[in-house]
């Protein structure tokens, strides 16, 4: 759909200002300047190029938005709204209230047509960029000449704090690196920040960053000619080579006569006087609130027309292609769709063989990821540098990298296999913070299942990320290696020691921990079949024992989040002495050293609290009985939170403060994470002994 009636673009872009200004008085809260603002580059957009169904938001082909400045929230319900979304105006007058479709920021999952959870700034942009990258990947996977099943664009509208953050220029350098043809961002360049003019912080030349970075960058000077802007974005659509950026020069709250283009327009309503001085300086009614005159009414309709139009245009190609490509379509549609291939679980390894040797739980994934990703194509993804020390990559299946740009021929560190988008390993350089931000936007593209790679210490890089995906709740796995004082040489720097009960603090982000090699298995198991948000793998640099299961219970333990390892005896148990990881051998050796003693003693190893947790409490009660006070953890972290199981009277063998540069084994001496210390505790819970 095409708007050439300049009389309907311009009252659709004052619908989309004073929804906005309306919506912001109403609620009393809200950030009315980027709406103002950016009202005329949104809707050249959303009218003349973007291509989607409002009728069915989830259509694979449609072209993703994003508004990583996502305080302008009231921009993008406005725009559902008036391209006829499932969002109603009765929606838009309850902006910000409980149980509305339109929270403070946007949230994916709430209103109809919001891609990506936004509002911590840059964290949008770079979402955009792991959307773009899964686009690239599937279309370079399913595509086939005449059928471009895979052929859309992701387009960010992005602002000042945006590119400011960190997290947007990772991922944007390395969206320049891959020529990310089919990305496009929108910059808000209105030169206002929330706490004054961007002359304060921000003064750098960004068009010739991004163009150092291998960005497309074109300049508007006046963000209110919409003309310029549609030849603008459609130079950019024509430029498939390179990302590309549109700097917009907008004026912030453009309309209020006495606070446009100054930062009191930021984040606060205009209040009613404003308001209405606004609207009669643009021409609009002041009453009633809410106002949607006719002509912008009937866009609804004709926006899902043209919606519908598109999407079966694209569907009758589909059904061409099945005919033609019919395993290529069943999968195409497979991925799409989320589910995993039939009988991907026999693929898992089995460790049975290695009962009684020592492998580390990172080298176990590495099997495990390796026998999966024979089996689960769209396993996709890669680490922050580090694949060949956390071992999270699939061999032989290619690196994802610019095609014909750059050769295999004499680069380190290839994995074998195709160079090109087919490439299902992602080189993400040192960018921890953007490598997670990217696999949840591919994620949330739809088609591929990422994961990621990096030290357990640097996951703090990665902390904003994982909490947007846990709050959208994607299915992403974080393979975190070198999981504690284990680390040994490399020092205190790289040895975690909050990381673990930091995490296990975040809502809907499962952390697990496991203590052998079969433990591994149990945990991609359970990462792959979780999709409702996003897990954490937190595994070992040193080797661990592979634990004899005809002894043991049975790793499938894992599935309930804890369970009893073992048991000295039938009785009740005297005391239990819980662990996870590494630390599981260590209440192991402590637990049996007591049992010779005469005591009955009960080893859980508890490798995901969060999955435990879930449990009907029966099953809790049965593992951890009630009764039984006498309660010793052991880990090789911060001690903090262990209460959770220990309750008052049990007592934790962990770090007191940070880690040390010395061998492992000397580290956990030092720090009494020991067989003796854990051994003493037992003793004194046992005794009764004044602690």
């Amino acid at each position: 759909m095409k708007i050439d009636d300049k009389k309907l673009m311009n009252d659709t872009v004052n619908t989309l200002r004073f929804l906005a200004v309306d919506a912001i008085e109403r609620a009393k809260s809200g950030h009315p300047g980027l709406p103002m603002g950016a009202a005329p580059m949104a809707a050249a957009l959303w009218l003349n190029h973007l291509r989607h169904n409002p009728a069915n938001p989830r259509w694979h082909n449609r072209d993703r938005f994003v508004l990583s400045a996502g305080h302008g929230s009231m921009l993008l319900y406005g725009l559902l709204h008036v391209t006829g979304y499932n969002l109603s105006i009765d929606d838009i007058k309850a902006f910000r209230t409980w149980g509305s479709p339109t929270a403070g920021h946007p949230e994916h999952g709430l209103a109809p047509g919001v891609e990506v959870t936004t509002g911590p700034l840059g964290q949008g942009v770079a979402n955009a960029v792991g959307m773009a990258i899964a686009e690239a990947h599937l279309a370079a996977r399913f595509n086939r000449p005449g059928y471009p099943l895979v052929d859309h664009f992701t387009y960010v509208l992005a602002g000042d704090g945006d590119l400011m953050e960190g997290v947007a220029r990772e991922a944007c350098s390395l969206a320049g690196h891959l020529r990310l043809g089919k990305l496009i961002v929108l910059y808000d360049d209105n030169k206002i920040s929330l706490a004054g003019t961007t002359s304060l912080t921000f003064t750098e030349d960004v068009g010739a960053g991004f163009e150092a970075a291998g960005w497309h960058v074109q300049r508007v000077s006046d963000g209110n000619d919409v003309d310029v802007i549609n030849d603008a974005i459609g130079a950019a659509r024509a430029e498939t080579s390179r990302p590309s950026l549109i700097l917009v020069r907008t004026v912030i709250g453009y309309g209020a006569p006495n606070k446009e283009g100054t930062f009191g327009v930021h984040g606060a309503p205009l209040g009613k006087e404003e308001a209405a001085a606004a609207k009669r300086r643009l021409g609009w009614p002041e009453s009633p609130e809410f106002y949607v005159p006719d002509n912008v009414a009937v866009l609804a309709e004709k926006c899902r027309a043209a919606g519908a139009e598109a999407e079966g245009e694209w569907r009758s190609m589909f059904h061409r292609f099945r005919s033609d490509y019919t395993r290529e379509a069943e999968e195409l549609e497979r991925v799409m769709d989320g589910r995993l291939p039939t009988g991907w679980e026999a693929a898992l390894p089995s460790f049975s063989d290695m009962q009684g040797s020592s492998i580390a739980t990172r080298k176990a994934s590495e099997e495990v990821l390796q026998a999966l990703g024979s089996i689960i194509p769209e396993l996709v993804g890669g680490t922050a540098d580090l694949n060949p020390s956390t071992l999270a990559w699939v061999k032989g299946a290619g690196d994802f990298q610019p095609p014909g740009v750059f050769t295999a021929e004499g680069v380190q560190g290839s994995v074998g296999g195709p160079w090109g988008y087919e490439g299902r390993n992602i080189h993400f350089g040192v960018r921890e913070h953007a490598m997670a931000a990217i696999a949840s936007g591919m994620t949330l593209h739809g088609g591929t299942i990422p994961y990621t790679g990096t030290f357990f210490a640097f996951s703090d890089y990665m902390r904003p990320s994982l909490r947007l995906a846990a709050l959208m709740g994607v299915r992403v796995i974080h393979v975190f290696s070198h999981d504690s004082i284990g680390v040994g040489e490399d020092g205190p720097t790289h040895q975690p020691v909050e990381q673990l009960m930091s995490l296990r603090a975040m809502p809907n982000l499962s952390v697990i921990r496991p203590a052998d090699a079969a433990e591994t298995v149990e945990a991609w198991r359970a990462a792959l079949l979780r999709t409702g948000g996003p897990t954490a793998l937190v595994l070992s640099r040193q080797a661990l024992p592979v634990y004899d299961r005809n002894r043991l219970a049975g790793a499938e333990g894992v599935r309930r989040g804890g369970y009893i390892l073992w048991d000295s005896s039938k009785a009740i148990p005297d005391v239990i002495i819980m662990g996870t990881g590494s630390e599981v051998e260590i209440a192991l050796a402590a637990g049996e050293e007591l049992a010779r003693e005469g005591t009955a003693v009960r080893v859980v190893s508890l490798p995901s609290w969060d999955i435990f947790d879930e449990q009907p409490r029966e099953y809790r009660d049965h593992v951890l009985p009630p009764g039984v006070k006498a309660r010793v953890a052991v880990e090789a972290g911060v001690a903090l939170g262990w209460e959770h199981y220990l309750g008052g009277e049990g007592i934790a063998v962990g770090m007191k403060g940070f880690g040390a540069s010395a061998p492992a084994g000397v580290l956990y001496e030092k720090f009494g994470i020991t067989v003796e210390n854990t051994v003493a505790a037992a003793r004194t819970l046992l005794s009764g002994k004044e602690r």
